[in-house]
């Protein structure tokens, strides 16, 4: 019980997830608790399956099924269930002395039972639970090799027949077909134990077919089948080890699997993973393959990771760079994993030739303004260590010219700072922002870039005038207000009024508690102004006209308006 607190449980699943949780404590329901466990289902857009873990490595953590809980994350229905066993904390050890009396009591009696007693409880079960009888049968069929059964059963086990309405798995159904799916990889394993290891690699490569197939008709939004792809792989390269087949053939495989379709990366499976089991001859015959696929197809995306993965494992930087020079973006991404790729090698005269290349051909096509950012930050990263600051100035210029906003405003300050050149080069940048007019002066949502930069040199008076002169977004005009509030104070109270006025008409309490932000503001900028029986008169009025909403008015008592 030490870590199930209210405060492991905010820091667990963030403040966001911890409030929306309070709110499902009432839809918990049928908690069970075992020793160092609870679980319970949460009513929320759909009934969703939770477990707490009281006691583990990590402390405290959880598992749900809902969409966010399946991308690991401790969501709302696990903080609800946490909330529902602080409230019980006087009875949780009783009921988990009570859960590990039960569970001693259920190992004494079963293992008191004869052998005739327990095959009896097993046949009992296998007659009412069918889906318990057919992981049973394949078993069995696993256990003596019998192939035939075995790859029928996995078929049957793969076909999305019985989960698929109008021949397609809805995400309801995904995990209970994942589920079955997964009984698959066990019959292979259960082959491989059986001295059936040859057998078990030609099911495997089978099943993952079929599963590419079947994928196709899923919805695998929480990413089970992958998981299932994952140990299908697993269960293919230990069958492999097992058996060793012959490495001119697994090795053909491995390269015609690595670069077909038939799986879209569903069991991501690694050719290198098999590097001990084809030896050298194996591992010649594989790069041999993946060299002629590539000089077929420079470009194929599969055909460059493959001989990428095989360059980078033998350390021979020359072949990953005449992977990625076959195909180069004109963006200049792939100049820079060159250049990275150098670096890493110890050779950086070749790197920074490698993305000043990228630089070049972008200008040569004009496409500066679409060049990797990445790629500028590299190469300006590398003249400030070689205290070439003009390069990086003149970089930098350019990029702000061809995408002008206030990042690139910012990072050419920065640069023509380091070169102790700022204003002329300041000048000349807010020119440019003064006279462009359409697409080159708005920025994101509507806001000023010419103002966003002024805002950000803290040249308030500069900025007013801009927002005056080519308009500025409401946001801008209050960071405006807020910055010439202690200067300027009755222009700041025309913008506060201003943006407070349509608030008003609104509701929610994210509007409220913007409205009252204003409203502080605009007390301020009346102390300021040496009237204050203003703002009583003004608040006067807001109160009368908004006393309807208690959330607002309890906001407002909050902060004494």
């Amino acid at each position: 019980m030490r870590g199930l607190t209210e405060a492991n449980l905010k820091t667990l699943a963030g403040a966001r997830s911890f409030e929306r949780g309070r709110g499902y404590v009432d839809a918990v329901s049928g908690v069970e608790v075992g020793d160092g466990w609870v679980t319970a289902s949460v009513h929320g857009t759909e009934r969703y399956e939770v477990q707490l873990t009281l006691e583990g490595a990590g402390g405290l953590s959880g598992e749900c099924d809902c969409p966010y809980g399946m991308e690991g994350n401790f969501c709302k229905h696990l903080v609800a269930l946490g909330l529902t066993m602080l409230a019980q904390r006087e009875s949780l050890p009783r009921q988990r002395k009570a859960a590990r009396d039960r569970a001693q009591d259920l190992d004494g009696w079963l293992s008191a039972l004869s052998k005739d007693e327990l095959l009896a409880l097993v046949r009992e079960q296998i007659g009412e639970d069918p889906q318990l009888r057919r992981r049973m049968e394949l078993r069995v069929a696993s256990a003596r090799g019998d192939l035939a059964t075995v790859r029928a059963r996995i078929r049957d086990l793969l076909d999305i027949g019985a989960f698929a309405q109008y021949g397609y798995v809805e995400y309801a159904d995904a995990r209970a077909y994942a589920d079955q799916a997964g009984q698959a990889i066990s019959a292979i394993r259960g082959l491989t134990g059986s001295s059936r290891a040859v057998d078990a690699i030609t099911l495997a490569r089978e099943a993952m077919r079929l599963l590419a197939e079947a994928v196709e008709s899923v919805d695998d939004s929480d990413g089970r089948l992958g998981e299932v792809g994952a140990d299908l792989a697993a269960a293919h390269l230990d069958a492999c080890r097992e058996a060793h087949p012959d490495p001119e053939e697994l090795a053909r495989w491995l390269v015609g699997h690595a670069l077909g379709d038939m799986d879209d990366g569903l069991t991501d499976l690694d050719p290198l993973d098999y590097e001990d089991i084809l030896g050298e001859e194996g591992m010649a015959v594989l790069r041999r393959l993946a060299v002629e696929a590539w000089q077929g197809n420079r470009r194929g995306w599969a055909e460059k990771y493959l001989m990428e993965r095989l360059a980078k494992a033998g350390g021979d930087v020359d072949a990953v760079i005449a992977v990625h020079a076959a195909d180069l973006s004109p963006n200049g991404h792939t100049h820079l994993l060159i250049a990275r790729e150098l670096d890493t090698a110890r050779r950086p005269d070749e790197a920074l030739s490698w993305a000043e290349r990228g630089i070049g051909e972008a200008r040569d096509a004009r496409e500066l303004s679409a060049v990797d950012t990445a790629l500028i930050d590299y190469l300006c990263d590398r003249y400030a260590q070689a205290a070439r600051h003009p390069d990086a100035v003149a970089l930098r210029r350019d990029h702000f010219s061809a995408r002008r906003s206030l990042l690139t405003y910012q990072q050419l300050r920065a640069a023509a700072r380091a070169a102790d050149c700022w204003p002329a080069e300041r000048e000349g940048a807010l020119t440019q922002l003064r006279t462009d007019t359409g697409r080159w002066q708005q920025g994101p949502y509507g806001r000023s870039v010419l103002v966003d930069a002024l805002l950000d040199d803290e040249d308030v008076d500069a900025a007013w005038q801009a927002a005056t002169d080519t308009g500025a977004h409401d946001r801008q005009w209050l960071a405006l207000a807020d910055q010439a509030r202690a200067t300027r104070p009755a222009d700041a109270l025309g913008v506060y009024l201003r943006l407070a006025e349509p608030l008003t008409r609104e509701t929610g309490n994210t509007v409220y508690e913007r409205l009252v932000s204003l409203l502080l503001s605009i007390r301020d900028c009346h102390r300021r102004l040496g009237t204050p029986d203003d703002f009583t008169g003004y608040v006067t009025v807001l109160r009368t006209a908004q006393k309807r909403k208690r959330n607002l008015m309890r906001l407002m008592d909050e902060h004494s308006l």
